[in-house]
């Protein structure tokens, strides 16, 4: 017979391998920051594959249709320096001039009407993932999203394997795809915002957000390389490099404090209290108030109505537009832009767009540095957005003067336009989900940025749609159109402005006041 050692160690060896795991962390006892690390390089590279399943599409364009290379909408971010008319001239060839129903007079629409669907049916979803996020485990949640956007990316590129000519088949798979990759999002920003304070979040969460061009370079350079082998190849070894991130993701990623027993008086930066309430209130509210958060999550139309919530999901709107039309379609702006009197090739256009994204790296880090040494989230977004304006007339008019003044001109552009676009998507949604207003309630984190995001990914669907009208006619009234935008975005934000500048006043007469009476009378005045 057996002893009780050995049966507990075989029960123990029974369980499911994620369940030891966890059993194993909360045994190891791993200091508070040592969790937050997990936390960030985990989110990191799972954010970033999301990323690169997403940027095959642009690739594979010019295998599908070969005249998409030329005049196609790019999803999302930029086309990638890989591409040259040498490579698109030999796939075409290996793959048969294109793939119905793609290769026909009308294929570079239904390629189109594909980014379209996408977004909309991301941007709808976003809203729904955001309510489930709040009541579910954020941990099974992300890894499902994860899985289901691996298997329809893959889908996708089955149809090569299965000689599918069905614009149906593509067109329902990458709207199911588009629902599955709105669960990320939300998720991935209520788990860095359990983790991390208000105090440093924004340059956190700045440098953390690179992940948006990681995962595009990342994609870009997986879908080029293995597009000579088969389109096909494209989809589906992201589709399964990002499902295999999924069970990291389930096996490592500690979804908040409480989750695996971290203490959370070990953080340093914790929100704007004292360190005296740190000390004596911080874990038993925290404690206290996590039973009842998993009862009660905030609802939808509750969400809407913390403070703060609809200007800057309504700004993320017009931000968002501005951001996409730029990325969708600059590098074919570029290409069909004479530069110091000369048109620049496909390859050159797409390796000079990148520019626009180093720039926007670092307006992210930028916007969340300053507005957390500010303490004035709106006043940075809003300064961004108005300072985006003139960047954008300078492009368009000084851009084809020189090719260093092309570069240096991006460059700013992407830092003023993707600066408060990160800054919202990321720090701000952690901070109104941890609104004072829900007296510690956390279970709002995924709801508030679904709605933000959510919002602001209509506006990324519609900015490069009607791009392609506009632009048939002048590229002139798209500036226009992107310029008027960036001013609206800025403008919904004056009241939280307003208030943000009316705090810093108060603020500072409130110190100012006590050294009045002694020393500096006139600092009063």
């Amino acid at each position: 017979m057996a002893s009780p050692s050995e049966l507990a160690t075989e029960r123990s060896h029974s369980k499911p391998l994620g369940i030891r795991f966890w059993e194993y962390i909360k045994k190891a006892k791993l200091s508070y920051k040592s969790h937050q690390a997990v936390v960030l390089i985990v989110t990191f590279f799972a954010y970033t594959t999301y990323h690169a399943t997403r940027k095959t599409t642009s690739i594979v364009k010019s295998a599908l249709d070969p005249q998409s290379s030329a005049a196609g909408l790019k999803f999302p971010w930029r086309i990638t320096y890989l591409s040259s008319p040498a490579e698109t001239q030999r796939r075409s060839w290996v793959l048969g001039d294109g793939w119905a129903p793609f290769n026909g007079s009308d294929g570079t629409a239904l390629l189109g009407q594909l980014d379209v669907a996408f977004l909309a049916v991301y941007a709808i979803g976003m809203y729904f993932s955001g309510h489930l996020g709040d009541r579910m485990n954020l941990r099974i949640f992300l890894t499902v999203g994860m899985i289901g956007t691996g298997l329809f990316t893959s889908l996708f590129g089955v149809g090569y394997w299965a000689n599918i000519h069905s614009f149906y088949y593509f067109l329902i798979v990458q709207m199911i795809a588009g629902l599955f990759q709105s669960s990320g999002w939300p998720s991935v920003v209520a788990v860095v915002g359990n983790w991390f304070g208000k105090k440093k979040r924004g340059l956190i969460m700045g440098i953390w957000n690179a992940h948006t061009s990681i995962g595009n370079i990342t994609g870009s350079l997986i879908a080029s390389t293995l597009l000579s082998y088969g389109w096909g190849w494209s989809f589906v070894v992201p589709g399964l490099l990002i499902a295999f991130m999924g069970i990291l993701v389930c096996l490592l990623l500690p979804v908040s404090p409480e989750s695996v027993g971290a203490d959370r008086q070990e953080e340093e930066d914790d929100a704007v209290d004292s360190p005296k309430k740190k000390r004596e209130g911080v874990a038993e509210p925290l404690l206290g108030s996590h039973t009842e958060m998993k009862e009660i999550a905030v609802g939808f139309i509750e969400a809407w109505r913390i403070p703060g919530v609809a200007p800057f999901a309504f700004c993320l709107f017009f931000a968002k537009l501005v951001a996409y039309t730029f990325l969708y379609w600059l590098p074919y702006y570029i290409g069909h832009t004479a530069i110091e009197g000369k048109y620049l090739s496909d390859e050159t256009a797409g390796n000079l767009s990148t520019f626009f994204d180093v720039g926007g790296v670092l307006g992210g880090i930028l916007a969340g540095h300053i507005s957390d040494r500010l303490d004035a989230r709106a006043i940075t977004a809003a300064t961004f957005m108005y300072c985006a304006i003139p960047a954008l007339y300078f492009y368009r008019s000084y851009g084809h003067i020189s090719f260093a003044m092309n570069i240096a001109l991006m460059f700013i552009c992407g830092m003023f336009v993707n600066g408060p676009y990160a800054l919202i998507t990321t720090a701000v949604s952690a901070d109104l989900g941890t609104h004072s207003s829900l007296n510690g309630n956390s279970k709002a984190l995924a709801t508030v940025t679904a709605i933000i995001d959510g919002t602001g990914s209509v506006g990324a669907a519609i900015g490069p749609l009607l791009t392609g009208y506009i632009s048939a006619n002048s590229w002139s009234a798209v500036f226009m159109m992107l310029m008027a935008a960036a001013l609206v975005a800025g403008l919904l934000l004056t009241r939280l402005v307003v208030a943000e500048v009316a705090a810093r006043i108060s603020e500072t007469r409130s110190q100012g006041r006590p050294q009045s009476r002694s020393q500096e009378p006139e600092l009063n005045v």
